[in-house]
This record gives structure tokens, C-alpha cells and sequence, in this order.
């Protein structure tokens, strides 16, 4: 009787110790895919002010159309990473995707700044300036969002990858590391892009 007891107790605390792996697991998994999605909202912000940009510089920018067409192109390529990764938050091909596309459109805003130092008119014009600033503070967003999100994965990562929720993970469909938001240029994980106009 006495070792009928001690057998069942063991089972359950087998049983309640897997339930709560599981639910760390799901706990965590959660974290970090909210972690993206506030990640989504600014970087939707920043996509939704590139066109304000691009227009107010269009009238001092007239032969300049090919940087300007870069710039959406690059722009509306990152909306569609993004989208890729909002679908998969976590998946190691959809950041990468997305940080591919973030990187060609901070290069496309980057020629387009270098264009416009020789546009004074446009560097003083009060839309421009006003766009600008909204520019650098929803990248500043941008990086504390993302740090959030990889801090939410680094989490979620060590967790799963520790024992023994290690021996259980894979049973219940966490197989894969959730991967970090990195972009191509390091330097540009240091300090947010400056936004000169």
C-alpha cells in the first residue's frame, strides 16, 4: 500500500512537472512573438512615414527620381519581410528576410540623405524637418523594440535548451530555436540612423 502511494506520487509530480514545462514553453514562446509584435507596430510607423518623405522631398528632388524610386522600392520590399515575419516570429529564414529588407532600405535612406545635402531649401523646410524627427524617433523605437524581442528569444531559447525541459521540448512542437532579429550592420545595433535633412 505504502509503495502503491509513494508510486502514484511520483507520477504525479512526473505529470504536473511536465505540465509545467509545457506551459513555460508556451509562456515563453509568447512572450517573444508579443516581443515582434511591438516590433511590427514601429516598424509600420516607419514605413507609413517614408512616403511623407519621399513626397516632401519630391518637389525639390526633380531629377533626382531614381533615388526617390529606390526608396519606395526598398521600402515596400521591407513591408513585405516584415509581413513575412509577423507570419513566422521567430523563424530563422523570416528575420533574415526581414533583416535583408532592412537593410537595403536603410542604404536607400542613407543615398537619399546624401542627395539632399545638396538641396538647402529642402534640408530647411518644416515638413521636412518635422518628418525627420518623427523618422528618428520611431527608430529609436525600433531598437528598443528589437532589443525586447531578442531578450524575449534569448529567454525562450536558454529555457528550452536547458534540462530537462530540453528532453521534452521536442514533444511538444518547440523542435527549433526561435531566432534573433540581427541586422547586416552591427554598427547600426549601436546607435539608431541619423536622419539629416
Amino acid at each position: 500500500m505504502v509503495a502503491a502511494l509513494v508510486l502514484l506520487a511520483v507520477i504525479v509530480g512526473v505529470v504536473l512537472y511536465m505540465v509545467s514545462v509545457y506551459n513555460s514553453l508556451v509562456e515563453l514562446r509568447n512572450r517573444y512573438k508579443n516581443g515582434f509584435a511591438q516590433i511590427e507596430v514601429q516598424l509600420k510607423r516607419r514605413y507609413d512615414l517614408i512616403p511623407n518623405l519621399v513626397e516632401t522631398a519630391k518637389a525639390y528632388l526633380k531629377h533626382e527620381r531614381e533615388t526617390l524610386e529606390a526608396v519606395i522600392a526598398a521600402r515596400n520590399t521591407a513591408v513585405q519581410g516584415l509581413q513575412a515575419a509577423a507570419a513566422a516570429p521567430g523563424s530563422a529564414a523570416a528575420m533574415q528576410q526581414l533583416s535583408g529588407a532592412e537593410g537595403s532600405l536603410m542604404g536607400a535612406l542613407g543615398r537619399l540623405n546624401v542627395v539632399m545635402e545638396a538641396y538647402p531649401d529642402l534640408k530647411a523646410n518644416q515638413n521636412m524637418m518635422q518628418v525627420s524627427e518623427e523618422l528618428s524617433s520611431t527608430e529609436n523605437r525600433v531598437a528598443f523594440a528589437r532589443q525586447a524581442f531578442n531578450d524575449q528569444v534569448m529567454a525562450y531559447n536558454t529555457y528550452k535548451q536547458s534540462f530537462p525541459p530540453v528532453v521534452l521540448a521536442g514533444l511538444y512542437g518547440h523542435g527549433a530555436d526561435a531566432a534573433l532579429l540581427e541586422f547586416a550592420d552591427s554598427a547600426a545595433l549601436q546607435a539608431a540612423p541619423k536622419v539629416s535633412f
